[in-house]
C-alpha cells in the first residue's frame, strides 16, 4: 500500500502531500477541485499513461516550470519517484529506491487497477479501448507484459515505416523486425489467454449477487506463425499503412452470464454492475496470483449506485487491500472507516 504521496506540479496541484493508511482512501470534495488528478498520480505508478492516458506534457501544471514530480512511499520496500523534466516534457523519468529504472519495471513493485465514469461505455467502445482494459487486467498478474508490448509496438511501427518505403527498404532489417514482433507477440497473446481463461473461471464461480457475472473470450487473433504470416502480409500491409495481422487486433468480447447476452446490449446501470464485478473478481484473483491485492482507484463510482448496492460495494472491498475512492459528498462514504481526505483547489486536508 501507499502510505504518502507526494505532488509537484501536478494538474493543479503546485505542491501537496497526503499519507494514508491501509484500507479504504476517501477524497470528497467541489468538481474540480483535483480528487481525479490524485488518484490519477496514483495510477502513473504503474506502466502506462494512467486513468487519463493523457500525453505527459498535459499532466504538468499550466502555470508551473512545465516538468512534474509524484513520489511515493511504498510500506517499507520502496521509495518510488516518477515525473518529467521541464526540457524533456514528453519523456517519463522513473527512479525506484534512488536509482534510475525503466518504467515498465514499474509493474514489478506494484500492481493498481481502476474505474473511472469515461469507463462506463468500455463494451460500446473501440477494440484499442477494450485491448489497453483487457492489457491492465494482465499487467496487474504478470509485470513482463509492459515488457513485451512496448517491444511489440516499437518493433511494428519501425515495420510500418519500412513498408512505407518498399523501394528502399532493408530486407534483412525488415525480417528482423518481423521476428521481433512473433516473438514478443506470441508472449503477447498467451499472457492475455491465461488472464482471461482465469477471470473466466474466476467470475463462473461467483454467486450471483449485486453484481453480475460476465463470461470472457478473445477475437481477432488465435495465434499461429506470426513471422510467417507477417513476411506473407508485406503487400497489404504497405498499401493500408498499417499491419494487418498478429495480437494488436485482439478484442474482448464480454457476455452478461445470467442473461446470457452480449454486455453492449445490457443497460447502462447493467453494463456498469458487469464492470465493477469484474474489477473485483480481478481483484481478488491479483491477490491470489501474487500474494497482495491490487492498489483499486474507483473514481465517482458510488455516486452511480443506489445505496444498497453502494453498501454491497463497501462489504466486498473491506479487507481487500487499499482502496482509492472519490466523491463530491462526504457522505456517500457514510459508514465506511479509513483515511478521509477534503480536497479543494488543489489543496488536501486530512478530514
Amino acid at each position: 500500500m501507499l502510505t504518502r504521496l507526494t505532488l509537484t506540479d501536478f494538474r493543479n496541484h503546485a505542491s501537496a502531500s497526503l499519507s494514508p493508511n491501509a484500507g479504504f482512501v476517501m477524497l470528497s470534495g467541489p468538481n474540480g477541485a483535483g480528487k481525479t488528478n490524485i488518484i490519477e498520480a496514483v495510477s502513473l505508478l504503474s506502466p502506462g499513461r494512467g486513468l487519463r492516458r493523457a500525453p505527459l506534457r498535459e499532466m504538468a501544471r499550466q502555470d508551473g516550470p512545465g516538468g512534474f514530480a509524484i513520489a511515493a512511499k511504498m510500506g517499507e520496500d520502496a521509495d518510488i519517484g516518477t515525473g518529467t523534466l521541464p526540457a524533456a516534457p514528453d519523456r517519463r523519468q522513473l527512479r525506484i529506491n534512488g536509482t534510475a529504472q525503466p518504467v515498465a519495471r514499474l509493474g514489478e513493485w506494484i500492481s493498481v487497477l481502476w474505474l473511472t465514469p469515461a469507463m462506463d461505455r468500455l463494451f460500446t467502445d473501440t477494440k484499442s479501448a477494450r485491448r489497453a482494459f483487457l492489457d491492465r487486467l494482465v499487467l496487474a498478474l504478470e509485470p513482463a507484459h509492459a515488457h513485451h508490448a512496448s517491444r511489440y509496438e516499437a518493433a511494428m511501427r519501425a515495420r510500418n515505416k519500412l513498408l512505407a518505403e518498399p523501394e528502399t527498404a532493408d530486407a534483412d532489417w525488415l525480417a528482423a523486425l518481423e521476428a521481433g514482433m512473433a516473438e514478443h507477440g506470441e508472449a503477447l497473446g498467451q499472457a492475455r489467454t491465461r488472464t482471461v481463461a482465469a477471470l473466466g473461471e474466476a467470475m463462473a464461480a461467483m454467486p450471483t449477487g449485486d453484481f453480475p457475472r460476465a463470461g470472457l473470450a478473445l477475437d481477432g487473433w488465435e495465434g499461429g506463425d506470426l513471422a510467417r504470416l507477417l513476411r506473407d502480409s508485406r503487400g497489404r500491409d504497405g498499401k493500408a499503412g498499417r499491419t494487418l495481422v498478429g495480437p494488436h487486433r485482439q478484442d474482448l468480447e464480454v457476455t452478461y452470464l445470467e442473461k446470457s447476452q452480449p454486455a453492449a446490449l445490457g443497460s447502462t446501470g447493467e453494463q456498469k454492475a458487469l464492470l465493477i464485478g469484474l474489477i473485483l473478481a480481478h481483484g481478488e484473483l491479483v491477490a491470489d496470483q501474487r500474494g497482495k491485492p491490487p492498489i483499486l482507484l474507483l473514481d465517482e463510482v458510488a455516486a452511480h449506485l443506489d445505496p444498497d448496492r453502494r453498501a454491497a460495494l463497501y462489504a466486498r472491498l473491506e479487507g481487500r487491500g487499499q482502496v482509492w475512492m472519490t466523491a463530491t459528498e462526504s457522505s456517500l462514504f457514510d459508514g465506511v472507516s479509513g483515511s478521509r481526505f477534503h480536497v479543494e483547489a488543489g489543496t488536501i486536508t486530512p478530514n
